[in-house]
């Protein structure tokens, strides 16, 4: 697929996750693969649910951040390691849902564990809602590269089942098309939110 119809489909997505309340008040940010090298992120600042190709910064896998006029992610540092960690990512996708947000401030250790969900199935390589499903979870800071370092240790030697939480900030879902990452988004998101609206019905017995 050409860079500019890769552009298109996240763009496409992003708006789409945008409407869904994913991404609000201009959070979030979204990147594409576009070769080995090199991948796409949105700019800081911009609103999710009117994109354009010229929201988005070109930036190498590996290496500094290009001279430019738009403003780069704070988090661009963190998709770049994604991306340095396996080659066959081709695509990550960072919302801010209410849900997310919520349960990761509430939720002690470094995972969330699922089961018995049949959206379990929506990650890659889950075939049952029998098998449980585990979301990492890693603290929130200002230091990207340090979470990016946090992020590398705990990859090792499995990786991770193509999501991470920041507790407090949000989801961070990853695919080897923007098609599937999105899958993974809408996976994670909708069981993050079974998982409050039954903690939410627990507390009121």
């Amino acid at each position: 697929m050409a860079c500019a119809e890769m552009l298109d489909s996240l763009i496409q997505t992003v708006t789409d996750l945008a409407a869904m309340g994913l991404s609000p008040a201009t959070g979030g940010n979204f990147s594409v693969r576009v070769d080995e090298d090199a991948f796409c992120i949105t700019a800081s600042g911009c609103d999710k649910r009117a994109l354009t190709r010229a929201d988005f910064i070109r930036v190498p896998v590996s290496g500094a951040l290009p001279a430019t006029t738009l403003a780069p992610s704070a988090e661009t540092a963190l998709h770049q390691r994604l991306y340095r960690l396996d080659a066959r990512i081709g695509c990550v996708l960072h919302t801010h849902s209410v849900p997310a947000t919520v349960i990761s401030r509430g939720c002690e250790g470094d995972c969330i564990a699922f089961t018995g969900y049949e959206m379990q199935k929506a990650i890659r390589g889950q075939t049952t809602h029998e098998t449980p499903l585990t979301l990492p979870l890693f603290d929130n800071t200002q230091d990207i590269p340090a979470l990016a370092d946090a992020l590398a240790r705990r990859w090792e030697p499995h990786g991770l089942p193509y999501g991470l939480l920041v507790r407090g900030h949000g989801l961070y879902a990853w695919g080897a098309s923007v098609a599937e990452a999105r899958r993974h988004v809408e996976g994670w998101e909708f069981l993050l939110s079974c998982l409050l609206n039954e903690r939410l019905l627990e507390s009121r017995r």
